[in-house]
């Protein structure tokens, strides 16, 4: 009895210990565990991280990047390895056959055809078959591109695509290119990446049977608003003019059928307005699959911006017009420096990511989009780079293009020790990101 009080006293005292150790060690263990936890548990490990992106202490003259043309920016002091690229692998596929089923009525369901659409645009369209597949952890680009796959028969999991674009499970971002690039090099379907796109031309790809997928920006709804503002993946599936809206299947919360019952479901709505304010966080990004024998008709839709060059311009103008009637939207002024980035207008594009982060930035926006860090290294703001990248890889070294422009920004102020651990790093997260392994060649080989 009286070893009782001892034994209670060790019991309190050994809880008192694992309680104030809990935080810390939900903190190192991956994300992808922690979410599977009861939510009281998780919040005991909420990670640390800024509000929003630290602003800058200079004042921008915001309406020198509203006209004008771009002019070319300062040199760059240590030349970028080209765009990432990927290493084919071995992965099974069925191609189905099938042809195009268009009803005569303004409502088209559409099987995949090469025969071109007809110029008029069917007030309603939809495309069919696609199947569903939620998302598993971190999994939003693999999940919906294997949907939109889906709808060719093209028989891959959403983890047969990461296991080629994010070979490591934490990887928390996966680029329209590097989706693109996928379904170029890994299947008989092919894939286009554009910017600055418009819901006239989604309407079109849905109508020629065209599966497309957006970028766009999510405010995590009702019981999900405490995990704040994430970058996302839709595909559109059908639109209907008459009642202003599309139907999009979302690798994460389904199709707007009972959860865990979504092939019942014509998909989930998005009135046109709400796609297009959260669809322009992106730049209007979007990725239109199709088959090979309909490139021409792709073409035609796309139009002059299967250029690079001309849908720059052109993406230019229209970030200049969307700024100038909204100037207190931060995605706006992020998206005129990656058009500036893109044109090669180093100055003017810093300066607009600089308007960006003095209006209010999301914590996660360089989780997707990495131009302030190219920006930035282009004028010779390396500290900034490396300010932002530390920030973004804080409790989180899941980003092969944050540990990238570290090490430039490193060998650029002389830090050749640390840019090479860096770029060991992004190496090693992500074998495949083929502008890591340039650098750290080139920094390896003194050249």
């Amino acid at each position: 009895m009286k070893k009782r009080p001892l034994f209670a006293l060790i019991l309190v005292g050994l809880l008192g210990i694992f309680a104030w150790q809990t935080p810390a060690i939900l903190r190192a263990i991956p994300s992808r565990y922690v979410a599977r936890l009861p939510e009281p548990i998780q919040a005991l490990g909420v990670r640390q991280h800024v509000e929003a992106l630290p602003t800058v202490a200079v004042v921008v003259d915001a309406a020198s990047l509203l006209a004008g043309a771009p002019t070319v920016g300062s040199a760059d002091p240590l030349p970028l390895p080209p765009p990432p690229t990927f290493t084919p692998s071995s992965i099974e596929q069925t191609t189905a056959t099938r042809q195009a089923t268009v009803t005569p009525a303004a409502t088209a369901t559409v099987a995949p055809s090469a025969t071109p659409a007809a110029t008029a645009v069917p007030s309603q369209a939809r495309i069919s078959p696609v199947y569903h597949q939620f998302q598993d952890w971190n999994n939003c680009g693999p999940a919906t591109l294997a949907m939109a796959l889906s709808y060719f028969g093209v028989g891959v999991s959403q983890y047969d695509v990461a296991e080629v674009v994010k070979p490591d499970k934490e990887d928390r971002n996966v680029s329209p290119e590097e989706m693109a690039a996928y379904v170029n090099n890994q299947t008989g379907v092919a894939a286009l990446s554009r910017t600055n796109g418009t819901l006239e031309q989604l309407r079109r790809f849905i109508a020629a049977g065209m599966p497309v997928i957006v970028e766009v920006g999510l405010d995590p709804p009702g019981e999900y608003a405490w995990m704040e503002w994430y970058g996302h993946y839709l595909l559109v599936v059908a639109y209907d003019d008459a009642l202003s809206q599309v139907w999009v299947y979302d690798s994460w919360l389904g199709t707007g059928a009972v959860p865990g019952e979504s092939s019942d479901s014509q998909g989930r709505v998005v009135p046109y307005a709400v796609l297009e304010s959260y669809w322009r966080q992106f730049n209007n990004n979007y990725i239109v699959l199709y088959q090979t024998e309909q490139a021409a008709e792709v073409a035609q839709i796309v139009g002059p911006d299967m250029d690079d060059q001309t849908m720059w311009a052109e993406a230019l103008t229209t970030a200049q017009a969307l700024v100038a009637a909204d100037p207190e939207d931060a995605y706006l002024w992020f998206n005129l420096g990656t058009v500036y980035n893109a044109l090669e207008d180093y100055e003017r594009a810093a300066a607009a990511f600089d308007q960006a982060r003095n209006i209010g930035l999301p914590w996660r926006m360089l989780w997707y989009q990495f131009g302030p860090y190219e920006a930035y290294y282009q004028m010779g703001r390396f500290v900034d780079v490396i300010l932002l990248a530390d920030i973004t890889l804080q409790d989180r070294p899941y980003f092969e293009e944050a540990f990238y422009y570290k090490a430039l920004a490193q060998v650029a102020l002389g830090q050749t020790d640390a840019a090479q651990q860096n770029l060991e790093r992004a190496v090693q997260f992500n074998p495949n990101f083929q502008p890591a392994q340039a650098a750290l060649g080139q920094l390896t080989s003194g050249n």
